[in-house]
């Protein structure tokens, strides 16, 4: 499986693409599931967005969160919050930001490794903190020893 090579532009349709032939499912089963015609199947490998209540029936369908990757994104890329906003009491659900896929750690790691991104770098533009980025690169290490 292809890891995810940017995180900032996000082409959802052929990422979809991508899974399907994967599991090479078969088209009548994803216009049944979908309700749609094949057209419309075709369109939405070629959308660079979709719809969240289609994504997640894609995601069902496929087994595999495309969300993550969003959330992937907001973790590389969404601005730090401010001390006021934190204070601030939600009703809506709260969850964890720091927490790192798989994918992600090899992204990091790998844009250490090629040089095109130094630790320091790569600690001020996402916000990873230096201990957990020194975690990472020693269980990586550690693990292709």
């Amino acid at each position: 499986m292809k890891i995810v090579s940017n995180f900032k532009d996000i082409h959802i349709g052929s990422y979809v693409k991508m899974r399907v032939d994967e599991l090479d499912i078969d088209l009548v089963r994803i216009c049944s599931f979908l309700k749609c015609s094949e057209a419309e199947v075709a369109e939405m490998y070629r959308k660079q967005s979709i719809e969240c209540n289609i994504l997640l029936k894609w995601s069902k369908l496929l087994n595999y969160d495309f969300f993550r990757l969003y959330s992937q994104h907001i973790i590389l890329y969404a601005p730090p919050v401010k001390a006021s906003d934190s204070t601030k009491i939600s009703s809506l659900p709260k969850f964890r930001k720091n927490i790192y896929t798989k994918n992600l750690i090899e992204y990091i790691l790998e844009l250490m490794r090629s040089g095109e991104k130094s630790a320091d770098s790569i600690m001020r533009e996402y916000g990873i903190p230096k201990t957990t980025l020194y975690k990472w690169k020693a269980k990586h290490d550690e693990n292709n020893s």
